[in-house]
C-alpha cells in the first residue's frame, strides 16, 4: 500500500468523492443524520429501504500462500457477502473481512462510512447486481454524520464496478 494513500483522510476521501461526482455531473442527494454506521438504523433514519443502502465491506483475499487481494464487496444492506462467492468469483484459497486498519487505510473513511467506489489501486470493487435494482442507492459518505443518496446508473457509469453475485440473505 503506497503512502500517499495510506494518509488519506475521511475528510479528504469525502471531498475527492464530491469532486468526481460533481466533474462526471452525476445526480445526489446528501443526507445529514445524527452519526451511525450500522446499516439498519442509518437506513431508517435516511428513510428508505434497507435493501437500497450499500453495504460496503473490504475483503482480505488470498490466492494460495503468496498472493493477497483486497476487494471492496458491496451488497444490498439487507443481505451479507457470500464468502464462498467471492472466494469462487476469485479463485481464492481464503477469504475474510479486512482488519479495521486495513479497512481504514485502503478505503480513507471510518468502519461504517466505507464508500462504494475504490480510489486506492490496491482495492478491487465488486458489486452485486441486486443493489442496482432501485433507481438510488443510499450510503454513508465517508462520513457516519453524513450519506449520499445517488443515481444508480450514474454510480454505475463512474464506478465501473465488476459486477457478480456476491450477496446471501442476512
Amino acid at each position: 500500500m503506497d503512502s500517499a494513500h495510506a494518509s488519506l483522510s475521511s475528510g479528504d476521501t469525502y471531498e475527492r468523492l464530491l469532486e468526481l461526482l460533481d466533474q462526471q455531473g452525476v445526480r445526489y442527494r446528501l443526507i445529514d443524520h445524527p452519526p451511525e454506521g450500522r446499516t439498519e438504523l442509518v437506513s431508517a433514519m435516511r428513510g428508505h429501504d434497507v435493501r437500497h443502502a450499500a453495504k460496503c465491506m473490504i475483503l482480505l483475499v488470498k490466492q494460495g500462500k503468496k498472493v493477497t487481494r483486497y476487494v471492496l464487496a458491496v451488497v444490498p444492506g439487507n443481505a451479507r457477502v457470500d464468502f464462498q462467492a467471492i472466494k469462487l468469483l476469485l479463485q481464492a484459497t481464503y477469504v475474510s473481512f479486512a482488519s479495521p486498519e486495513t479497512t481504514v487505510q485502503l478505503s480513507g473513511a471510518p468502519t461504517g462510512a466505507v464508500l462504494p467506489f475504490s480510489f486506492h489501486s490496491s482495492l478491487n470493487l465488486i458489486v452485486d447486481p441486486s443493489l442496482l435494482d432501485s433507481s438510488e442507492i443510499y450510503f454513508n459518505a465517508a462520513r457516519l454524520d453524513r450519506s449520499m443518496a445517488l443515481n444508480t446508473e450514474d454510480y454505475v457509469a463512474v464506478a465501473k464496478p465488476r459486477l457478480a453475485s456476491i450477496a446471501v440473505a442476512s
